[in-house]
């Protein structure tokens, strides 16, 4: 039995993590400031006596005795991570030094859950791990590109500096149970609103593209990540399977039996045309790849979000 730290546990990747990795009999303590993470996605977990949670923002030292830690802590969605800039810039940043420190110090691996984000608005397709990316360095999306960029430096020069035993994984668009229904993101926005009827809202003229990967699957590939021999990464992680927009909305608003509408409203700035992962990498060195279609997963998400809440 291992001790295992996952900060950022109470999000969408997080609380699954964390489940995980109890279920295969490990302490796990879940670190997170509850910012965008919420104690309802945690709920399952509370009665395990090998769980802790620990309200904690990483921009903060901390000390603690560990085997590994999952670095997942940051807001992934725009509506989230653009509410306090300087902050997401701070947890990316700050954040992984601290992190790293801790694992230099204890000499145990870290995990740092990259993002496609880092491929900015791509210029190449689909995206290789070798692609440096594009980047408005001043736009509204910086704080998290850029944040994610730096981490990934961060990373790497503790690894050349330090020795310590780093794992990148550069992790596309996920979706699954746990996700937030206010948190921006394309899939749960178009579930809430085709669930209530309402006009499907989308962004631009709906031809931009995204590949979805179901949260389980995110899960099983950052645990061999963590458990693989020598692999520092950075490794794309995400489903290869490329829809736009419009054929999103479309299965959404089949799969609910909803009578919701397609409606278009300008594109945010620096939002990337096109989003699709070469997985060649995961393929080979980690034996993985996405086992759940997108058609199965919505189908999950859209009953969790049927479901009733706890109060």
């Amino acid at each position: 039995m291992i001790r295992i730290l996952v900060t950022g546990g109470a999000g969408l990747i997080g609380s699954h993590l964390c489940s995980k990795l109890l279920e295969s009999g490990n302490k796990v303590l879940c670190l997170d400031n509850f910012f965008t993470g919420t104690k309802e996605n945690l709920l399952q977990l509370m009665d395990n006596s090998y769980f802790e949670i620990l309200h904690h923002n990483i921009i903060n030292p901390i000390s603690l005795e560990l085997d590994q830690i999952y670095n997942l802590a940051c807001p992934a969605s725009p509506i989230h991570y653009l509410h306090d800039p300087v902050q997401t810039t701070k947890t990316s940043v700050i954040g992984a030094i601290n992190m790293l420190e801790l694992a230099k110090n204890l000499n145990i691996p870290i995990l740092q859950a990259s993002t496609s984000e880092i491929y900015g608005d791509p210029e190449i397709h689909p995206q290789l791990e070798s692609y440096w990316g594009n980047v408005n360095t001043i736009g509204p999306r910086a704080c998290y590109d850029e944040g994610k960029r730096c981490a990934e430096t961060l990373f790497f020069d503790y690894y050349r500096e330090n020795k310590v035993n780093i794992k990148v994984l550069r992790i596309f668009n996920t979706y699954g149970p746990h996700m937030r229904s206010d948190d921006g993101r394309v899939v749960s926005n178009f579930i809430v609103q085709a669930l209530q009827n309402q006009d499907i809202t989308i962004f631009g003229d709906g031809n931009q593209t995204r590949s979805f990967c179901y949260v389980d699957d995110i899960v099983n590939a950052m645990i061999q990540m963590m458990d693989s021999k020598d692999l520092t990464g950075p490794i794309n992680i995400g489903n290869p399977m490329e829809v736009t927009m419009n054929e999103l909305a479309d299965m959404i608003i089949e799969l609910t039996d909803s009578k919701s509408q397609k409606v278009y409203l300008p594109l945010p700035k620096d939002d990337p045309k096109r989003r699709k992962p070469d997985i060649t990498l995961a393929r080979q060195k980690l034996n993985w790849e996405p086992k759940i279609d997108l058609r199965e997963g919505l189908l999950k998400t859209i009953d969790y979000f049927k479901s009733p809440r706890p109060s």
